[in-house]
């Protein structure tokens, strides 16, 4: 991707988060990051130079290596996958930014542990299953409020930001709105516990989901594209 591409991709984006925003406040901000797990670190690089400052991987090993291979650029580094428990420590010595995933409060009592062990605190976001669906991870919205307190308790080297969630799978976009309302829901009874970013929106539907309140979107396809956007 050459750089004519990135800045055209990016203001793309920034125009439609702009247009979306605006229909909440002037006074809503939206944080955009980066998905990057099938692109390249060159990619990366070159929307670095266009003005984009956080990306996201969703393998720890990926991760890993991009950090390595951009090293010399202070990149805001994204943890969105799954978070298995045989990588936590990986990922701990990776210290990202903020870890998108926590999905259970059994992750969270294990990834605590590892992170008292070397004496490390991260900062994460408890990700909710707001749309019921079987194939995505997360807490169920009603139970949602309680594991967060309960992992503020018990988890005193996790750092909670907020929560995130995945819009749901459908056609429907009525269907796809009740899903983002419900997190949001959620994120405004978690407010006066510190949280600070409702992460819902990627690609295919981030302006709905910064209507509904988003103020974390992971856009991926849309910012890296080959073809230049002139939409």
């Amino acid at each position: 991707m050459n750089k004519e591409t990135a800045t055209k991709n990016l203001d793309n984006v920034i125009t439609k988060v702009e247009g979306a925003r605006l229909r909440i406040s002037e006074h809503h901000i939206v944080k955009i990051i980066g998905i990057s797990k099938y692109s390249t670190s060159q990619d990366i690089k070159t929307l670095y130079e266009a003005g984009q400052r956080a990306f996201g991987e969703n393998k720890v090993q990926d991760l890993k290596q991009k950090m390595e291979e951009l090293d010399d650029l202070p990149i805001e580094w994204h943890f969105v996958g799954t978070l298995q428990k045989n990588k936590i420590n990986n990922l701990i010595d990776l210290n990202p930014t903020l870890i998108h995933s926590l999905d259970s409060l059994e992750l969270a009592i294990e990834l605590n542990k590892k992170l008292e062990a070397k004496n490390k605190k991260l900062s994460a976001l408890l990700q909710i299953n707001s749309a019921y669906e079987e194939t995505k991870s997360g807490v169920l919205p009603e139970v949602a409020v309680e594991v967060y307190k309960q992992i503020l308790e018990l988890c005193p080297n996790i750092v909670l930001k907020g929560v995130m969630s995945i819009g749901a799978h459908v056609e429907d976009e009525k269907i796809i709105k009740e899903s983002f309302k419900t997190t949001k829901k959620i994120y405004d009874e978690l407010v006066p516990f510190g949280a600070k970013y409702c992460s819902m929106g990627m690609s295919s539907d981030f302006e709905l989901a910064i209507t509904c309140g988003s103020n974390m979107i992971r856009v991926g396809s849309t910012l890296f594209k080959e073809k230049l956007l002139f939409s």
